[in-house]
């Protein structure tokens, strides 16, 4: 999933190898810092650069370009560096830039080696500035965080080295632009047009006419999942929502000598179709009417076999990891498909204004036959257009239906829905799954395809399930109410659900979910722990007591709330310090380092000052070393500690136990309907996961 940051915001990372992908409006040059603790520079060694393009576990491009690929291997890095800054600055004598605010904002996005995106950042705001530090990937605790900087400096390169501490800045700086002089013909100019507009480089829908809607997507590269994003959060999930994140574009390509990556072109042909697809989608679409070809007069040939989708047809190494990128990118392509039509469809409705206000702006046509066959003939486009661009989006969506078909079936336990076939062979994991599905999503222009919401394990954010009234006003359209009684089991009606009916369904969901990462982790090293302070969720984590899962019944009252929040954080830094000192072994054997998660039901009954400072400790540092937060929580019921846990929500996903409308993807902003992964009605089929778990501990104890 990718993390969409605002400036100063900050996420971990967690991998060491990665790619920078600097998108900008103009050639800019890239470059790359290694400092110390303090940020301070050892000496020009420090710095990769055009000139010198190559550090130990750098490499940058040799020449000005507006999109640029740095490698960057963190475990490489010597062990005095403690912070890599990436620069982009202004080159004098290419283009007509001379300050980051006369062009687009530049966007940086940090990836996997095979594209996935981990964080992304958008550079707003800049002005007079023709050098910048946009991001800087820093070790903290042992770990390596990448945090959004965006600090410019008007007096260029120079004052920017020289501010990090380099004592030789000025003669840096002008080796740096003679090594760019040197690759003038060699600069690559901004994107075509038609790709800007969105963060990720890919052409974003402007209206297109209906004869260029969005063809079927083509070729997926390996895409992490764009996340959605949730409102009440300063980042948008996710999700990946999907990572929307949102360069889920191709995967790496081989660079240039000179060590710059080439681009694909993003301009169509003159009179050909505006192609939204990713260059690299392997599933071939099918034409909706094949012209047959023929050999020779007279002789018809039979046309050629639609390919037809495959499970598993995208990039990764393991079938788990290509089934992951396949499912984001349908996400990708049905976000596509529909921004396109939606776009088609407002192109469609300025138009039919525009020849109305035209045929009725002479007062001499406003009466009479002429008038009339002006409106009609408007309207007769107006039809002619929409009903266009519903045919184009209806082929795209029945491609994605018939892919849809063959990839849910063949989804792994953590990706699968839970009246899947899979759950009934399936038994003990042999190791950690790479995502989890939390729900499902779709548009309201195809509500019967279900994109699966997949995150990525283990969760970098704690999840709120939304059990409050007032936060949720029953926005759902009648499909989805319908969906909510057929599939939920829920006595919903017409109306708002009530409070009871919504706690319920909210423990249903929360039991669900930790019985889906029980059961994909590994026998012992998953676990559960609940916060119950007025006793009140007996009932719903039944499966887990009665199965052994959870050992005992949450104890009541803030007795119970402190004895849980103490131990987890007691466990947090001890953890912490065993990664810091990598004196893992060292650790107290009283210590589970088995991965937590902890269930808070009924927040903030039978919570203190105390307490609520140890539960917003353990929903920051906690992910980083296996400790993570499940609140089942009305926010309203919080205000009485006023603006202090606004933070907290922040830092929460927060999905709801009915669907409801509350995503958006970070690409166009669609208004996603989440739905919750709850079992079938009447279904045993989390109870025997749990079951399954149970036994898998008992053979696994000595």
């Amino acid at each position: 999933m990718t993390a969409e940051l605002v400036r100063g915001q900050n996420h971990a990372l967690d991998r060491t190898r990665v790619e920078i992908r600097i998108t900008a409006g103009g050639p800019v040059v890239a470059a790359v810092t290694l400092g110390d603790a303090q940020g301070r520079l050892s000496g020009t060694e420090a710095v990769a650069h055009p000139g010198a393009p190559r550090r130990t576990g750098i490499e940058v491009p040799r020449q000005a370009a507006a999109e640029h690929r740095l490698a960057v291997d963190l475990g490489a890095l010597p062990d005095a560096v403690h912070r890599v800054s990436v620069l982009l600055a202004l080159p004098t004598g290419i283009g007509a830039l001379t300050t980051f605010g006369a062009a687009a904002p530049p966007s940086v996005r940090v990836t996997d080696l095979d594209g996935t995106g981990l964080a992304g950042y958008t550079l707003t705001g800049l002005g007079a500035e023709s050098a910048v530090v946009a991001v800087e990937l820093y070790r903290r605790a042992g770990a390596w965080k990448v945090r959004a900087v965006g600090q410019g400096y008007a007096d260029g390169l120079a004052a920017l080295l020289r501010d990090q501490g380099l004592p030789q800045a000025a003669e840096l700086a002008a080796e740096i632009e003679e090594a760019v002089g040197r690759g003038h013909a060699r600069a690559v100019p901004a994107p075509a047009p038609a790709a800007a507009g969105r963060p990720d480089g890919h052409a974003r829908p402007q209206h297109p006419a209906p004869d260029t809607t969005t063809p079927p997507a083509a070729d997926r590269a390996a895409a992490a999942p764009p996340a959605a994003s949730d409102g009440h959060s300063a980042h948008a999930p996710a999700a990946h929502v999907p990572s929307g994140p949102a360069e889920h574009g191709p995967g790496p390509t081989a660079p240039t000598a000179e060590g710059a990556t080439p681009t694909t072109p993003t301009t169509p042909p003159a009179g050909a179709p505006v192609d939204y697809r990713h260059p690299k989608r392997r599933t071939t679409p099918t034409p909706a009417t094949p012209t047959p070809p023929v050999d020779a007069p007279g002789a018809p040939v039979s046309p050629p076999a639609p390919t037809l989708p495959v499970a598993g047809d995208a990039a990764g190494w393991s079938m788990e990891e290509r089934l992951y990128n396949q499912v984001w990118g349908m996400f990708e392509d049905l976000t596509r498909s529909v921004a396109a039509y939606r776009s088609a469809s407002d192109f469609a409705e300025s138009r039919l204004e525009q020849e109305l206000d035209t045929a009725l702006s002479d007062p001499r046509n406003r009466l009479g036959t002429a008038a009339d066959a002006a409106r009609a003939a408007a309207r007769d486009k107006h039809a002619a257009l929409v009903t266009q661009a519903r045919a184009a989006l209806d082929r795209d969506l029945a491609q994605l239906a018939a892919e849809s078909e063959v990839v849910e079936p063949a989804l792994p336990p953590a990706f699968a829905r839970w009246d899947s076939p899979v759950w009934q062979a399936h038994r003990s994991a042999q190791e950690r799954p790479m995502a989890l599905r939390l729900g499902d999503l779709h548009l309201p222009e195809v509500r019967d395809l279900r994109i699966p919401m997949l995150v990525r394990l283990p969760l970098e954010r704690g999840l709120w399930i939304d059990c409050g009234p007032d936060a949720y006003a029953w926005r759902g359209p009648d499909p989805d109410r319908a969906y909510a009684r057929r599939e939920l089991g829920s006595a919903l009606t017409d109306g708002p659900p009530d409070e009871a009916e919504l706690r319920r369904l909210s423990l249903e969901t929360a039991v669900a979910l930790a019985a889906r990462m029980l059961a994909v982790h590994p026998a012992g090293e998953f676990a559960v722990q609940v916060i119950d302070p007025g006793g009140t969720a007996l009932p719903a984590l039944a499966p887990l007591l009665e199965t052994g899962v959870l050992p005992a019944a949450p104890v009541p009252g803030a007795q119970g709330v402190a004895t849980v929040l103490e131990g987890l954080t007691r466990r947090v830094d001890l953890v912490q310090m065993a990664v810091r000192s990598r004196a893992a072994d060292a650790l107290p054997p009283d210590v589970d380092t088995a991965d937590q998660l902890l269930i808070v039901h009924d927040f903030p009954h039978g919570f203190d000052d105390r307490a609520v400072t140890r539960l917003r400790y353990l929903a920051d540092e906690g992910p980083a070393v296996g400790v993570h937060l499940l609140m089942v929580a009305d926010r309203a019921q919080a205000r009485e500690y006023g603006p202090v846990l606004d933070p907290l929500w922040r830092s929460l996903l927060r999905i709801t136990p009915v669907p409801d409308a509350h995503l958006a993807d970070p690409w166009v902003g669609h208004a996603w309907t989440y739905e919750p992964p709850l079992a079938p009605r009447g279904s045993q089929v989390v109870r025997q996961a749990l079951s399954r778990v149970a036994e898998a501990r008992r053979e696994r104890r000595p």
